[in-house]
């Protein structure tokens, strides 16, 4: 099955101003943002991605396009209402400092699988819709392109730590544990067996070492199916047994 490099959207005045944005249309990029899609851009540029699929919502294709930017050949693009920002209801547009007065607020930190957002959408549908959105897309590319396929999902923080969490086999009320910066870049590669996560909120790792195929398989290594997991930890991505 396809890898996909979950990066979530460079920084927002909202986000700086401890704003909750959620889906406020026009919400951009600010300065700082820009340059860390920009940067992602530059990390990702020399990758074999075959889509670069985006959430709706502005910040995020503007994200999308400095990926697209960088890369030195077209690449194809798509936008997936599956990948847009939790549906946070009455809470969208309020600042943070007054939401963490809210009786919900601990419920949100605690036992996020219960919370319902006033007006929204809850966070058990986020999750499902959002896992949903990467199977559909894993489906796809696979089918045009192959197992091996590598593809970018460009969305949301809670949205990217809900497709994580789900990866890692964590119930959703663990999710909060999960860290996901602004233009950071997660990996997950999926197989038959269950999916690997490979990055987590990476702003700086070097992403075509990791995801680089060993170059030659020895006997022994052909035998063993590609979604076992090694045991013993095995040599890390990229490595090749001597």
């Amino acid at each position: 099955m396809p890898t996909v490099l979950l990066v979530r959207h460079g920084r927002t005045t909202a986000n700086a101003t401890g704003v909750l944005a959620g889906r406020t249309p026009g919400v951009e990029l600010d300065e700082v943002g820009r340059r860390q899609a920009e940067e992602a851009g530059r990390r990702t540029a020399e990758l074999p991605v075959r889509a670069i699929v985006s959430s709706p919502l502005q910040r995020c294709r503007q994200t999308a396009q400095a990926l697209l930017a960088a890369r030195p050949a077209p690449c194809p693009t798509a936008t997936e209402k599956g990948l847009i920002e939790a549906g946070y209801g009455d809470w969208t547009g309020k600042a943070l400092k007054d939401l963490a007065k809210e009786k919900l607020w601990k419920t949100v930190q605690t036992q996020p699988s219960a919370v319902r957002f006033p007006g929204g959408e809850s966070m058990t549908e986020m999750s499902a819709r959002a896992v949903d959105a990467v199977h559909r897309w894993n489906a796809t590319l696979a089918a045009e392109h192959g197992e091996d396929a590598l593809w970018v999902a460009v969305s949301h923080g809670d949205v990217i730590k809900a497709i994580l969490a789900d990866a890692l086999g964590m119930h959703l009320d663990a999710f909060q544990r999960i860290m996901v910066d602004p233009a950071s870049i997660s990996v997950v590669s999926y197989t038959d067996a269950r999916p690997y996560v490979l990055r987590m909120n990476s702003t700086s790792a070097d992403l075509a070492a990791l995801l680089a195929k060993p170059a030659k398989k020895t006997a022994r290594s052909r035998r063993s199916p590609s979604a076992d997991a090694a045991v013993g930890g095995g040599l890390g991505a990229g490595e090749a047994p001597a």
